[in-house]
């Protein structure tokens, strides 16, 4: 054995390196060894291996893993569907308006102080086409006393809340619709009694073409079918009335007033207004007026698109309950992939034990096992996502909608999940990091 002294003075043998002992060795000093014991330090795994290890369960029960992952994926298809669905709806209506025209007004006759319907003036719809701003005006007027039928055997009670108006001849373009089927009236129709009948009054009645002879009962009058209206999107009056002429309506049905003394053509109930885009407000705030300056109290002044605009909105307003099914449905995911690392735990507790007993850390067990409860939630957001976006593109070209999907939406999905996933395998790593090589190993 080699002894070395140290600088100087005599001092303790310091043994230097290793020493090899041929036979009993007897040191003169208290024998010091040169630096203290080096425990090595535990390896770390790189991303790739601690990926690969975190998918061992999954791989080896990849059915139980699957059903598991089931419930997520659902949750997740339901969030993105859902913001999807409302979105795409909402701009194929937005869409919708901006084809339609925003600048499109009514005055409709309202009720007088007494509680009686009110009357719209028969001038109205002249003085309102004065109104600087104003591009076109079309009226028409709601004959009360004419029911519509498709013959007189139909009973006089099953009305299908349908009704007759007259019209002008400018109305179709003015509420932005068109026909459907036939011909709109002109100026040799409008004298004699025919009609043209709304969307829906067509629909109620089972009339779905127009051909020659063909006549619904108006009034105690027949009136012969020259034509089928599209859907008027900004006035569903429209949609359930039989349409005439108001020279017919009053030579046929009677439709007339009293005006000094004078029997002329019934008063509009309802006066239609384009105004110019820039100018819609300032027409709509002098429109009732207008229309009747003795009484504008008496007219309701009312703007089609914000209907529309409104529905938008209503539309949005149930997301909030189809993204909470979407949460529920997450929860019963969550709850599902805890139950399945806690029985993964469990069974693989003899792998743990041999883990720790070769050296791997508690943290290191810890993160193996929620990285795996991380990626079973992770594919199930994925499928999800897929999901969601696949019935959302269907559903939109169904409909004819634009396909949007908000970011929020899938972004939120794979997030949502990958929480979920945190959440739910957080204490089955902490219990098998805790888990003792010794006390692992008893199940081997």
């Amino acid at each position: 054995m080699t002894v070395v002294r140290g600088p100087g003075a005599p001092g303790p043998e310091v043994l230097s390196g290793s020493a090899v002992l041929s036979g009993p060795a007897v040191l003169s000093g208290p024998a010091v060894l040169s630096g203290p014991a080096v425990v090595p330090e535990p390896t770390r795994l790189r991303l790739g291996d601690q990926a690969r290890v975190a998918s061992v369960g999954i791989r080896s029960r990849p059915l139980r893993a699957g059903l598991s992952a089931l419930g997520i994926a659902i949750g997740v298809a339901a969030i993105v569907a859902v913001l999807g669905l409302s979105s795409s709806s909402q701009a194929g209506l937005l869409a919708e308006i901006d084809r339609l025209g925003t600048n499109l007004l009514t005055a409709t006759n309202g009720q007088s102080f007494s509680g009686t319907t009110a009357e719209l003036p028969l001038v109205a719809p002249a003085r309102i086409s004065r109104i600087p701003g104003v591009e076109q005006v079309a009226q028409v007027g709601a004959v009360s006393d004419a029911k519509v039928y498709r013959s007189p055997m139909i009973p006089s009670v099953t009305t299908n809340a349908l009704q007759v108006q007259a019209t002008s001849l400018n109305l179709l373009p003015v509420v932005a619709t068109s026909m459907a089927q036939g011909r709109w009236l002109n100026s040799a129709t409008v004298n004699e009694p025919v009609t043209v009948l709304g969307a829906t009054a067509a629909r109620r009645m089972g009339i779905d073409r127009v051909f020659a002879g063909q006549r619904v009962w108006l009034g105690n009058q027949w009136f012969y079918v020259v034509g089928i209206l599209n859907p008027a999107q900004l006035s569903s009056s429209i949609d359930t009335s039989a349409l005439v002429g108001y020279p017919a309506a009053e030579r046929y049905l009677n439709y007339s007033s009293i005006v000094q003394g004078q029997e002329t053509i019934g008063p509009p109930t309802t006066v239609y207004v384009r105004a110019a885009t820039d100018r819609v407000n300032a027409v709509q705030s002098v429109l009732a007026q207008t229309a009747n300056p003795e009484a504008s109290n008496e007219v309701d002044v009312s703007q089609p698109s914000d209907a529309l605009t409104a529905r938008a909105a209503a539309r949005g307003a149930f997301n909030s309950l189809f993204l909470g099914l979407g949460a529920v449905a997450l929860i019963v995911g969550a709850v599902g992939v805890a139950n399945i690392m806690i029985i993964s735990v469990l069974e693989r507790r003899s792998e743990i034990g041999l883990r720790r007993a070769l050296g791997a850390t508690g943290s290191q067990i810890r993160v193996q096992f929620l990285s795996e409860a991380v990626v079973l939630a992770l594919l199930g957001g994925a499928v999800g996502v897929l999901a969601g976006v696949l019935a959302t593109v269907v559903y939109a070209h169904a409909k004819n909608w634009e396909v949007v999907i908000p970011v929020q939406a899938w972004a939120g999905g794979i997030g949502s999940a990958m929480l979920i996933g945190a959440l739910a395998g957080l204490l089955p790593a902490v219990r098998a990091a805790r888990l003792s090589p010794t006390e692992a190993l008893r199940t081997v």
